[in-house]
């Protein structure tokens, strides 16, 4: 039977690195979905789409195609067939993926997918819902969350290493709004589900982070064997 993990949390909470390594310990398919809403963005981006007019974004959306192939073992993200895993990182990409990522004919475009590949294998996929709408019945469910200094100051290195331009307060600014549009939104909203177990990273490193999921994982992978 297949076991499925769901990884919840607010953005820059380190959700896609620790889900990519605690999949690769456990041989699971690892589900970046919020990479998967990145590529419907930059789609969207590219056609200057007005998310506001529902004609006009169901028009764009129609010609947006999202897909997941690996590659040496590493998920990669296309847009229209074209590998965008490199591109859907940015700011700009980021704050169109928190607004787009509200409406639900976006949502609806990716739900089938998510939950067809959470049906056929045993999968780590994170994201902002996938525990509260996504997959409800997830064998485990975890809440991993960060101070909002810890999660900008991460954000801020991550740019400075791709020679980005940009400013540590500028990118806690675009954190603490994006988390209240999150948690706001009428569709989906960002929340711990009741039973989700709440991992806050802010003092722990990615090992330590991986190495409780995995625990929690062999925990609740016994407890389902003895029942």
């Amino acid at each position: 039977m297949n076991f499925n993990i769901a990884i919840d949390g607010p953005a820059g909470a380190g959700k896609s690195t620790i889900a990519k390594r605690a999949a690769k310990e456990l041989s699971f398919i690892y589900v970046d979905t919020g990479a998967m809403y990145r590529a419907i963005a930059l789609g969207l981006l590219r056609k200057g789409t007005d998310i506001e007019d529902e004609d006009v974004l169901k028009a764009a959306l129609d010609n947006i195609e999202v897909g997941i192939r690996y590659v040496d073992g590493e998920q990669r993200v296309y847009l229209n067939g074209e590998d965008v895993s490199s591109q859907i990182r940015t700011e700009m990409v980021s704050d169109m993926t928190s607004r787009s990522s509200a409406i639900p004919m976006v949502r609806a475009k990716l739900t089938d997918l998510q939950r067809d590949l959470a049906r056929r294998e045993d999968v780590l996929m994170d994201g902002r819902d996938i525990g509260t709408m996504i997959l409800p019945d997830a064998d485990l469910k975890i809440f991993l969350t960060a101070s909002v200094e810890t999660r900008a100051r991460r954000r801020f290195l991550e740019q400075e290493q791709n020679g980005d331009s940009c400013s540590l307060e500028e990118i806690e600014k675009d954190i603490r709004e994006r988390d209240f549009r999150d948690s706001h939104r009428q569709t989906a909203p960002l929340r711990q589900a009741e039973d989700a177990v709440r991992i806050d990273s802010s003092d722990m490193t990615i090992e330590e982070v991986v190495e409780e999921i995995l625990r929690l994982v062999y925990e609740r992978r016994a407890r389902r064997e003895n029942r």
